[in-house]
């Protein structure tokens, strides 16, 4: 009897002829892209290359760090710290005296100016210790509530600030407008009070983009604690500049934004009357509050760590040109062969690729 699986098909482990040789080679296909030989720039770094660079380099930086301390020394700055010295000094309980309501927090300061300062004055508040940049802080307001009126209802990710005590939802929420620093400034020049422009200080793209012309505040300050600045609930919220420039938040603990512009020149050793209410507790962290009047350049305001640093990477070059240069006037190095360098090899054993 024959068997019935014989001469059925090919033997899967013969090998005739027509047989196709198996791949067994994991190198890969030659090409000039995997063994990194396409054409490119492989400068040969001579001692007479790198001073050259260095000297470039410190002859574009040092006159550029020069301009900007130029500039920024240009800068008249008025810096007053106040936080101390308008509380009353038989007041023992900073943090007790700043809480209280009832207690008037009027205070006066008299600045004087150093030197002639040109319009506009940028007014400035600066808090010191205050972190803007914690994550729970950062992260307590909703982008959507404050950008579109169909969405006031919308309270995630505003703890603890969300809705009042009765459940009502709080435009805008968060602890970011919760916070809103509410100290007030007036001044008086010569006996004439000076106005302050508190136009434009925002920056135009979040008041077109991020806080919307028809969303309006609601239950604001009415939650189970009382923060900063209370808002106009008849304004928009892209009206309420104090409001936009304090919800961009700060990188550092110290900080300055923008209160207002000044549009009068001011003459040296003229004296400027401050009326102010000091109302935002900085007491209950340590925290400091200046007042600060600043001019501006074409660099900004005053910044002198930016003309340093420009001066500092400019000498640092010169300083290493100057080295190198004696080192190879000294020590000689003789180059080798050019020649001798992989990328000026032809690749063998590729000749018919």
């Amino acid at each position: 009897m024959m068997n019935s699986n014989s001469g059925a098909g090919p033997s899967n482990g013969g090998s005739g002829d027509g047989d196709t040789p198996r791949r067994t080679s994991r190198k890969p296909k030659y090409s000039k892209f995997t063994q990194q030989e396409l054409p490119a720039c492989k400068p040969i770094l001579t001692p007479k290359w790198v001073i050259s660079v260095f000297v470039l380099v410190g002859a574009i930086f040092v006159p550029i760090g020069v301009a900007s301390l130029l500039a920024s020394q240009k800068v008249v700055e008025i810096v007053d710290r106040y936080d101390d010295a308008c509380v009353p000094p038989n007041v023992t309980d900073k943090l007790a005296y700043i809480q209280n309501a009832t207690t008037p927090k009027t205070c006066q300061r008299t600045l004087t100016v150093t030197k002639d300062m040109k319009q506009p004055i940028f007014v400035y508040y600066q808090l010191n210790n205050f972190y803007q940049n914690h994550r729970r802080y950062v992260k307590s307001r909703n982008d959507a509530q404050l950008s579109d009126a169909s969405k006031a209802n919308e309270t995630t990710l505003c703890d603890p600030e969300k809705t009042t005590k009765d459940g009502l939802p709080i435009v805008p929420c968060g602890l970011i407008a919760w916070s809103l620093f509410n100290d007030t400034y007036s001044f008086k020049h010569n006996s004439k009070n000076l106005s302050v422009d508190k136009n434009d200080i925002s920056w135009k793209s979040d008041r077109e983009h991020k806080f919307g012309s028809d969303v309006f505040p609601k239950n604001f300050q009415k939650g189970p604690l009382i923060g900063g600045k209370s808002l106009n609930e008849s304004k928009p919220l892209s009206e309420q500049e104090d409001l936009i420039v304090w919800m961009r938040t700060a990188a550092l603990p110290t900080f300055r934004k923008l209160y207002g512009r000044i549009y009068v020149d001011l003459k040296e050793n003229d004296t400027i009357t401050v009326t102010l209410e000091n109302n935002y507790n900085t007491y209950s962290f340590g925290g400091k509050k200046k007042l600060v009047l600043s001019t501006s350049t074409w660099l900004g305001g005053k910044n002198d760590f930016l003309g340093l640093a420009y001066l500092t990477v400019g000498g640092l070059c010169f300083f290493l040109a100057f080295a190198f240069t004696l080192l190879y006037l000294i020590k000689p190095r003789k180059l080798g062969d050019n020649n001798y360098l992989s990328w000026n090899k032809h690749p063998a054993g590729h000749a018919g690729h």
